[in-house]
């Protein structure tokens, strides 16, 4: 069932009007006073509060502080319903934090319209969270069978986002890297753990069989029309592609690998190399710029590589963040 609305106020009448207003199209709540409004959030947990301030004993104000200091109930809308009409009692209100501030008397349309804004707003927030959970477990999964450790997959992906900002990308497309990137070795879900977690050199077949994982990857994202996904199975099927046309699976040049997988493989290159796995230990960070530099032109962009150098302070600000958690996990 639906989580409902709850409706505060000391007021009966006022309470009636907004049921008569609100009741054919949503499920409703009431409380008439501050400590029943705290008592039906912890049982109900409601979609959106309406909350009127001047109540006996406790008011809205100090309802709406008690409910954002709570990690539990803080991201519930509240919009205040209230006669105080100054304009420091609606400043107020917003600094406690409500979303929005009707003064009464009301007026049905406008009531109507705010509550279907900002339950739309609360639904929009819904949708992204459920996105980027379905990014990590997507990531988690390409590297379950892997070495990784689940922070290399969120640093390098912050990498990707720095490297990007600092090459001119929108800050929208920025945010859609940094969700598309950990998603890159999606494709590793159809590589055999024989093959994958071979410790020795492998064998041509086997080479071949590994050099599949872009485009499983591919297959699997590519069916998603939304711009994050269609990003991050651009990145999968061509992060693995070098400048000199060396990479696989197409053996692409220069620009016609697309800029997102080659902002990709430097993050990732760099991440693999300066992080600690089973079979090796960290490099310095002048040692894993040595390998980038030397593969400047051959296997990564020159241009964004360079870049890359000369935002290092803040790449290695990010590392460090990163390690730190990685610490902090065990």
């Amino acid at each position: 069932m639906t989580p409902p609305l709850l409706l505060v106020d000391d007021e009966p009448t006022n309470l009636a009007m907004l049921r008569q207003i609100l009741e054919p199209d949503y499920n409703l709540v009431f409380a008439c006073n501050g400590a029943q409004a705290l008592a039906a959030v912890a049982k109900h947990h409601p979609r959106l509060i309406l909350l009127d301030i001047n109540m006996p004993d406790m008011d809205g104000y100090h309802v709406c502080r008690t409910l954002k200091a709570d990690p539990r109930f803080e991201a519930i809308p509240i919009i205040f319903v209230t006669a105080l009409s100054e304009l420091g009692d609606e400043e107020e209100g917003f600094a406690v934090g409500c979303v929005d501030y009707l003064t009464k008397p009301v007026s049905a349309g406008i009531v109507k319209a705010r509550v279907r804004t900002h339950l739309s707003l609360v639904r929009t927030c819904e949708l992204e969270k459920t996105q980027r959970d379905a990014v990590f477990m997507l990531g988690d999964a390409g590297h379950y069978k892997d070495t990784d450790t689940g922070e290399h997959l969120w640093r390098m992906a912050a990498y990707s986002r720095a490297l990007a900002e600092a090459a001119g990308w929108p800050v929208d497309q920025c945010n859609l890297l940094e969700l598309a990137a950990p998603m890159h070795d999606t494709g590793k879900i159809g590589i055999p753990d024989s093959v994958l977690r071979k410790p020795d050199k492998l064998t041509p077949d086997e080479w071949a069989l590994m050099q599949t994982h872009p485009r499983i990857g591919y297959d699997i994202l590519s069916k998603s029309d939304a711009p994050l996904f269609k990003l991050a199975a651009e990145v999968a099927l061509y992060h693995h592609e070098k400048w000199d046309g060396g990479g696989y699976p197409e053996g692409l040049t220069g620009k016609a690998i697309p800029e997102s997988a080659r902002i990709v493989a430097i993050a990732d290159v760099f991440d693999a190399l300066s992080m600690k796995r089973p079979y090796k230990d960290a490099w310095p960070v002048e040692k894993s710029i040595e390998f980038l530099k030397e593969g400047s032109g051959q296997h990564f962009d020159p241009e964004l590589l360079a870049i890359f150098i000369r935002i290092l302070p803040s790449i290695l600000k990010i590392k460090a963040e990163w390690d730190g958690r990685e610490v902090a996990h065990g």
